[in-house]
């Protein structure tokens, strides 16, 4: 497809965190007008407190031209350990490197300054960029989508792609009916100084919780997290927040009393439950294509959020820039490819916190990530 039919076909985007800013930076690449709306006013460039990523993730970061800040921001490391809730060192093991052998296994980051980078590379993209705005409503014709938008204007598309998140509007407005849903655990996290012996991420299994990690997000900077059973949000007051991970994280060792002397802030403590979503049968509704967590989410037990993500952009750019029509036939070929892969990560990423629930103790949880993450070293 030359570039010139490229730029004859405006594209929508909804929603600007990674999906969302990586489908744009490679439709803009190939020539697509692009327009991008999300609904934060700030461009939720504060959001967050660490990311993993994982050689998947980090093959798209290359491929959209922002690899070297990535790799000076963020902490790269190829190992995990696994210790006893004292931080006695139980086993430290080589993570498979997904993005191929040159690349780092792992990068850690700190999450906003991931969607800094993306932001800047988007705005110097050329792609036309409004913050603050949703879209309200969307009329399907045969060959595009006409979108009225939340500040009352309007404009018609080629394609829309929904990059919304794991609440989009977008996919209900499609009537499509899958939802998230909980799958029995949550997760407390914050940023916090890295301890100097802090070099890779170390798991601790049993305890008060059935997880307690962190993740090297930079020279400085590290994120921890705690994973227990989901609680009933509106019995934990958010002002009580940094007390409740405290309380949890106090009972591990190792570097974990450096780190616990840091949750101090109940504001900087974020509390999520796990869920889990995958829409079958189909990504799209005519001309409106779901890309991301609007299309599917999973616990954080592989760290595959983000990758799976980034993966559905790369996949689908590369679809609409090497094809000449854009229909039905397209977008089911983009969708039976990508649920290849995503199905059986939303499934593992799953069965590795359900044998935590049961109790299980002979669970081949190290078999289950070693196929996974194997599978994930061919390209998407």
């Amino acid at each position: 497809m030359n570039q010139a039919r490229n730029e004859a076909r405006p594209v929508l985007v909804i929603g600007g965190g990674a999906a969302g800013n990586a489908v744009t930076l490679l439709l803009r690449r190939a020539g697509v007008e692009v327009h991008l709306i999300e609904a934060r006013d700030d461009w939720n460039a504060a959001a967050g407190s660490g990311i993993t990523l994982q050689g998947n993730a980090l093959r798209v970061l290359r491929e959209l031209g922002v690899w070297e800040q990535v790799e000076a921001s963020g902490y790269g490391f190829g190992s995990v350990g696994i210790t006893a809730p004292d931080g006695t060192v139980l086993h430290v093991q080589d993570d498979i490197r997904s993005g191929g052998d040159d690349l780092p296994a792992t990068v850690g980051m700190q999450r906003p300054q991931l969607q800094r980078i993306l932001i800047e590379a988007v705005r110097t993209s050329g792609a036309s960029v409004r913050l603050g705005v949703t879209a309200e409503i969307l009329d399907q014709e045969a060959d595009g989508v006409h979108v009225r938008f939340s500040d009352g204007s309007d404009g018609r598309y080629d394609l829309v792609i929904a990059a919304d998140g794991l609440g989009s509007s977008t996919r209900s407005a499609l009537g499509i009916t899958a939802e998230p849903e909980p799958t029995g655990m949550a997760i407390w996290r914050i940023a916090a100084p890295r301890p100097a012996g802090v070099t890779r991420t170390d798991l601790a299994y049993g305890g008060p919780a059935y997880i307690a990690g962190y993740c090297p997000t930079s020279d400085s900077t590290l994120y921890a997290y705690v994973v227990e059973a989901n609680r009933d949000r509106a019995s934990i007051p958010p002002e009580s927040y940094a007390d409740e991970m405290r309380r949890l994280a106090s009972a591990y060792g190792g570097f974990w009393p450096e780190i616990t002397r840091h949750i101090t802030d109940p504001a900087e403590v974020n509390y999520t439950w796990f869920d889990r979503m995958l829409v079958e049968g189909s990504w799209h509704r005519g001309r409106v294509v779901l890309i991301g967590d609007a299309a599917h989410c999973c616990p954080p037990t592989l760290a595959q959020g983000a990758a799976l993500s980034l993966e559905d952009a790369w996949v689908l750019a590369q679809s609409l820039t090497g094809a000449d029509t854009w229909d039905d036939a397209l977008f089911q070929e983009y969708y039976e490819r990508r649920i290849a892969r995503v199905r059986p990560v939303v499934e593992a990423s799953v069965q590795i916190g359900q044998w935590q629930l049961d109790g299980v103790r002979d669970a081949d949880v190290p078999g289950l990530m070693g196929r996974t993450m194997t599978m994930l070293r061919e390209l998407p």
